[in-house]
């Protein structure tokens, strides 16, 4: 099982890695630059090549960069959507240094009113724009809960973005299961019925990773409050089940929960133990 937690990269990836390592996880999420502004750490090599180093020794598996919120792909405004593809670029080359990072999620984007099929086309044409087809590092797009605005609540969504790249081979999702359960999906009581429905629009091959987290709210509330494990709507027993099914075996979970390290310490515990007594 590969899993870990959002971290900071603020004193260095290296130092990233052994707090992951500190906290028993064997992978971590971190943003890539100031998730609510542009401005990102400047890349330090050394730093880099030890990081890797210590990912490569420690058995880590992928880790998952995460985009600011400042992206808008969806956006109708052309400074804010000119924005957004060259952040994405200057993300894509800092991070094909970062060896062990295979994947970057980002939230599709709101079309602020502008309607679906409006958002859809523009954020597929940024991408269409952006990728080149040479990128090491494969872009995921989050399930979202359906807030405002939001695009990618709905499978069908994604794949309709999906199916307007060039360049589908390097596009896939992460999994949110505090979103897709608010967004109305019932991956408590019906999880094989979820799953089969992502596989039969999407395709499960497509699922990269998983961002873990329990909910505030109950299912179809379409807000985006996550809840400790356990200690949510979607429930310890129901989270086990979860990223024990078959169809999600090996995938990388990340924890987006409101904790500190000392807390993740005690979620990845919890889940590792939890699975190992099933």
């Amino acid at each position: 099982m590969y899993i870990g937690s959002h971290l900071s990269i603020s004193k260095g990836y290296q130092y990233a890695v052994k707090q992951a390592i500190d906290i028993g996880a064997n992978t971590f999420q971190f943003f890539t630059r100031n998730p609510r502004g542009a401005k990102a750490r400047k890349l330090d090599l050394d730093d880099v090549k030890i990081a890797n180093n210590l990912c490569i020794t420690n058995g880590f598996g992928p880790l998952l960069a995460h985009a600011p919120y400042t992206y808008n792909f969806a956006s109708k405004k052309d400074s804010t959507w000119e924005l957004a593809k060259n952040l994405l670029k200057d993300d894509l080359h800092r991070l094909s240094y970062l060896k062990g990072c295979r994947y970057i999620v980002m939230h599709p984007g709101n079309h602020l009113h502008e309607g679906l099929e409006f958002g859809i086309e523009r954020i597929s044409k940024a991408l269409n724009e952006v990728l080149q087809g040479n990128e090491n590092t494969m872009i995921l797009l989050e399930t979202m809960s359906g807030k405002g605005t939001e695009i990618g609540f709905r499978f069908e969504q994604l794949k309709e973005i999906i199916d307007r790249v060039k360049f589908q081979e390097l596009v896939g999702v992460c999994f949110d299961t505090c979103h897709t359960y608010s967004a109305g999906y019932d991956i408590i009581e019906d999880l094989n019925g979820v799953l089969k429905k992502f596989d039969d629009i999407i395709g499960i091959d497509k699922l990269r990773a998983i961002h873990l987290n329990d909910s505030q709210h109950e299912i179809n509330s379409k807000k985006d409050r996550h809840a400790c494990i356990g200690e949510g709507t979607l429930g310890l027993e129901g989270i086990l089940k979860f990223i024990n099914h078959p169809k999600l075996k090996g995938k990388p979970l990340f924890l987006e929960t409101p904790n500190e390290p000392e807390g993740y310490r005690q979620e990845i515990k919890l889940l590792k133990y939890g699975c190992n007594s099933l």
